[in-house]
């Protein structure tokens, strides 16, 4: 099966990680897309709510779509989230498995700072979407791998990992960050996250202090 992963801290998650997600899952023909919280992400500051409320609001939104699974692998760690150790994990349990990672056009640039990055195209393919202010240029680390690896979907052929497909989806205006300021604010953003999510925010009074 081709499988797409989205990781990320999911704090909240939103339609900014779920609509892109959807598109990506059609214009690729993946048959799944697993939704990967972090525990500790060693790129980024630490979540605001812990891992056991971040998986719940997850698991939430792959009750409602059929096309998400919740993917805990990470968030089962002890230690620092390393997409590297990740992958090994994943391949070694499902062999089977076509992986195509989720990333931004401002992840990809910083890809070298990764933990073993280079060896990660061994393990899978990526896809990048494009990011508003955010473009590759040739003196950076990453483009000539980038150039070498591009692949168009018309070109695609069935092959284990090392691809790169950039992809345009549609912009969401919606941001983790704004969220977490609404809720906190005593705003209901329903236009930005399941409503399930909302409800589960609300039960368990999270965010409830300024982000």
């Amino acid at each position: 099966m081709r499988i797409g992963i989205l990781g990320g801290t999911f704090d909240p998650i939103h339609f900014g990680h779920i609509r892109p997600a959807l598109e990506i899952k059609s214009l690729l023909g993946l048959d799944s897309i697993w939704l990967m919280p972090n525990h500790i992400p060693p790129h980024k500051a630490s979540p605001l709510v812990n891992t056991k409320q971040r998986l719940a609001m997850v698991e939430l939104v792959c009750q409602e779509y059929k096309e998400f699974k919740l993917c805990d692998i990470e968030a089962r760690r002890s230690g620092p989230s390393y997409l590297f150790t990740t992958l090994e994990e994943l391949n070694k349990i499902y062999p089977e498995h076509e992986f195509f990672f989720l990333i931004g056009t401002d992840s990809l640039v910083s890809l070298p700072s990764w933990y073993h990055w280079q060896s990660l195209f061994n393990l899978c393919h990526f896809v990048v979407s494009t990011r508003k202010g955010w473009r590759l240029t040739s003196d950076m680390p990453i483009f000539k791998e980038y150039e070498q690896r591009l692949t168009t979907l018309g070109q695609f052929k069935s092959q284990k990992s090392g691809l790169i497909f950039q992809v345009d989806i549609t912009p969401q205006a919606y941001s983790s960050t704004q969220i977490r300021q609404q809720v906190s604010q005593g705003l209901s953003p329903s236009d930005a996250v399941p409503r399930q999510v909302l409800k589960f925010i609300a039960e368990k009074n999270l965010y409830q202090t300024p982000a």
